[in-house]
């Protein structure tokens, strides 16, 4: 007889670091639940500190915080005097949540995404060809050239090497490439119990710290959307949080097309991060809205801008944090209509995904 299975209560080990650094990671992940929020963080560290450990006698909370401030990530210039991030906090928590999702990568090159032509290019490929006329010296195979010469000519003492015997590695080229990263902050993203937005939050600091490091010629703009639509930047993704708002998907799509319309780059594309389906209009100074079904006036408008998007070439990546099939079905008429890609994402897999499909920078048809 099989001895089976037996479960008891996990007891979690006490950290053995109990310094400034492992504290730090606490913190940083605290902060992004908080937007940004230095009290309300310090005070949820405060209860895990009672329920884990955190701290011993040797270096307390109150040392931490001292720290945070020496170190330079906090400040009393909030209003009120209240503690905020400074810059050195913000950059912290990107690199935090880039390590956290794409694992440590680092500095490249040139910093580009490679496309499928081929020829005098930036980057040595696996490929090999003839050599032809205007190949740079350095792609010249030589062990290889010497090999085909051998077999072509023989190996005696009038060994000679003609230009047919040439070989080269292919060199793939690289693209900039600007992109518009939406994200969907209406009340859905934290509906049900389920904190959507924060993941969100975060693979939108760790891309923009993926661009910056590995990608710096590429363009990334950073969009929101609920009732409206509107831009911001790097630094303003901590303190990000969602609103009772209903999606305006439209509002959104526009914005990130007006913006991609200013980028003089070859290379353009849209990725949208959203848990539910379009539910908003504006018309005029009013809003239309419908909540309980997809809405054949909204849907219409929607489908209609991402058919505009695949007529001057943008394709649209979206990545779905839902798994209701009517909504799934939706986003891939969406798809279609555009396209573009579609992922239908669990939150722990989002980043993976972002990080993938931004790499490679290639489409697939559905």
């Amino acid at each position: 007889m099989a001895a089976g299975y037996r479960f008891s209560d996990f007891v979690p080990e006490e950290p053995k670091d109990k310094g400034f650094e492992s504290l730090l990671q606490i913190f940083l992940q605290l902060i992004t639940l908080t937007a940004g929020d230095v009290a309300e963080a310090m005070s949820w560290m405060s209860e895990l500190d009672k329920r884990y450990k955190l701290t011993d006698d040797s270096y307390g909370l109150g040392d931490f915080f001292e720290d945070l401030k020496k170190k330079g990530y906090i400040d009393d210039k909030g209003p009120d005097g209240q503690f905020k991030l400074q810059a050195k906090g913000e950059q912290k928590i990107r690199k935090s949540a880039l390590e956290e999702i794409f694992g440590k990568l680092k500095k490249g090159g040139k910093g580009n995404h490679t496309t499928p032509k081929t020829g005098i290019g930036d980057e040595p490929s696996a490929d090999r060809r003839e050599f032809r006329f205007g190949d740079a010296p350095e792609q010249i195979e030589l062990t290889e050239s010497i090999r085909n010469a051998q077999i072509e000519h023989g190996i005696g003492d009038d060994f000679f090497l003609t230009e047919q015997d040439l070989e080269v590695t292919e060199r793939e080229h690289k693209s900039l490439t600007s992109t518009v990263l939406m994200i969907d902050i209406s009340h859905s993203m934290i509906l049900y119990g389920e904190d959507r937005i924060t993941p969100a939050k975060k693979v939108a600091m760790a891309l923009a710290e993926l661009v910056k490091l590995k990608y710096p010629k590429d363009n990334l703009d950073i969009i929101v959307f609920g009732n409206d639509a509107w831009q911001i930047t790097v630094k303003d993704l901590p303190y990000l949080m969602v609103g009772p708002y209903h999606t305006n998907t439209v509002a959104g799509l526009e914005l990130a097309m007006d913006l991609l319309r200013r980028r003089k780059t070859a290379n353009k594309q849209i990725f949208m991060i959203t848990d539910g389906k379009p539910t908003c209009l504006k018309e005029g100074l009013k809003y239309y809205k419908n909540s309980f079904g997809l809405d054949r006036k909204v849907v219409n408008k929607t489908l209609n801008l991402a058919a505009q998007c695949r007529r001057i070439g943008i394709p649209i990546t979206t990545f779905m944090i839902a798994s209701d099939p009517y909504l799934q079905q939706f986003v891939e008429e969406f798809t279609q209509v555009n396209n573009g890609q579609a992922y239908y994402s669990s939150l722990k897999g989002l980043g993976d995904l972002v990080f993938r499909d931004y790499g490679r920078n290639k489409k697939k048809r559905l």
